[in-house]
């Protein structure tokens, strides 16, 4: 029974999180409660748990998890001062005319989201509540409409500056070095959240792309499924243009701001990250929507967020100590290289493992616990650690869209009316699915789409 213990205490994790229990204590309190078992059994040596406040500091004086509550002011922030609104208006008057513009529209205003806040729970209610009842007035199918909606939302999640780019580039970056220390490189290389944000430009922006095709097939096969705006209704050209250059301006601004910072060298994902809160603020000034209650709840939501955030990293930590110190970590390598086709096989059930959990689990808890289990073990097989980072926030990404327990559409469902059902928002997604899968092998056959950049800009 000894040796299945870590196989036990992950089951048993994810049956109290199933349960309704905070994720954090979840994760603690129950390694706490293997560990002592362990200890009265003598399956676990203590020692393990002494390591524990060398962890804690770790996190605490690590300068690259700053990002993370800058990014998540940043996309706060933005979502307070009405930009998303304005850009949707916008992209809605100028692609109205085309059969199936107001799709295109909600995909674009998605990925520019996406580029600016890095956030899919705000993405995707704010989209929901803006643009859902403008594309049911306009007789859009409920399920299309759903399904652009959620799939847009979750571009927060591979489109950097992603707060999941930030957690998995400074995991990958632990299990790297792990990894090379492994294999006997005493000066091991590193990888950086930089490298992942580089790394997820291509991948997100062809998934836009196959997104787009999507909806051009849809106007042409079902053009009644996705009409136009009537003529009658459409903005006067010039007028339309000023409107565009006017509203699109500031978020390009502040996205050239943020990640031409980071791939031209000038700063580093931290300090971009405050960039972007700084051009956060000075948006909302510009849009009138700044006031001393506004950065009051923005304060107030960032930091909850970054709690819980953090939470979970401690929660996680403790996790890790306990898993290893029942022999988790042999258990898992064992596991991975007596599969049947090698790295392919170990990398193939690792993503399926992955994708199953991302229907109970939040991509959070994955990034935490799951990554640095299995994190070494496949980079130690060959893999570069960019393209494994952005195959996980892609399969992240999906999971965020599987019925019946993805986040995306609960989020939805939450701000959809009553006449779109459940089953509406499960077919629009059917679609995105596929598409996300096919991204999935694509970058899986042609790893360069995530290792070019980088090699370009870093050298």
């Amino acid at each position: 029974m000894a040796e299945y213990l870590p196989l036990i205490l992950f089951l048993v994790v994810c049956l109290v999180l199933l349960l309704g229990y905070p994720v954090a204590f979840s994760l603690g309190g129950t390694a706490l409660a293997f560990a002592w078992f362990g200890s009265l059994n003598g399956y676990f040596d203590d020692a393990f748990l002494q390591a524990l406040p060398n962890r804690l500091y770790g996190i605490m004086t690590n300068e690259t998890l700053i990002a993370v509550p800058l990014f998540v002011f940043m996309g706060v922030m933005l979502e307070r001062s009405r930009v998303a609104e304005n850009l949707l208006d916008t992209m809605a008057a100028l692609f109205g005319p085309l059969r199936g513009g107001l799709g295109i529209s909600v995909t674009l205003v998605g990925m520019l989201l996406a580029a600016s806040t890095g956030i899919v729970g705000a993405t995707v209610v704010t989209m929901g509540l803006l643009s859902l009842p403008t594309m049911l007035r306009r007789n859009y199918h409920p399920a299309i409409s759903s399904g652009v909606i959620c799939a847009a939302g979750t571009l927060g999640q591979i489109i950097p500056p992603s707060i999941i780019l930030v957690l998995l580039g400074d995991v990958l970056s632990a299990a790297y070095q792990q990894a090379q220390l492994n294999m006997g490189i005493f000066s091991p290389d590193t990888v950086s959240v930089g490298d992942l944000f580089v790394g997820a430009m291509i991948p997100g922006l062809l998934l836009v792309m196959l997104y787009l095709i999507y909806l051009v097939i849809v106007a042409f096969v079902k053009p009644d499924s996705v009409p136009a705006i009537p003529r009658a209704e459409r903005e006067q050209e010039q007028q339309l243009l000023m409107r565009v250059v006017k509203v699109l301006m500031p978020p390009l601004l502040l996205i050239v701001a943020v990640l031409g910072s980071i791939l031209g060298g000038l700063a580093t994902p931290t300090e971009a990250a405050s960039v972007g809160a700084i051009g956060a603020i000075l948006l909302a000034i510009g849009q009138r929507q700044f006031t001393l209650k506004t950065l009051k709840d923005v304060m107030s939501g960032t930091t909850k967020v970054t709690s819980m955030v953090f939470m979970i990293f401690i929660g996680a930590s403790l996790f890790s100590l306990v898993f290893r110190g029942f022999g988790g970590d042999e258990l898992v390598t064992e596991l991975l290289t007596d599969l049947p086709g090698g790295v392919i096989g170990a990398m193939v059930v690792v993503m399926l493992v992955m994708f199953l959990l991302g229907f109970i689990l939040d991509f959070i808890e994955i990034t935490f616990v799951v990554v640095p289990i299995v994190g070494p073990i496949l980079l130690s097989m060959g893999l570069d650690p960019v393209w494994l980072g952005v195959m996980i926030a892609l399969n992240l990404q999906t999971s965020f869209l599987t019925p019946p327990f993805g986040f995306a559409l609960f989020y939805l469902r939450g701000v959809a009316p009553r006449e779109v059902t459940t089953g509406a928002i499960y077919r629009g997604v059917a679609p995105f699915i596929v598409i996300q899968l096919v991204m999935l092998g694509l970058l899986a056959y042609w790893p360069q789409l995530a290792t070019w950049l980088p090699a370009i800009v870093y050298g």
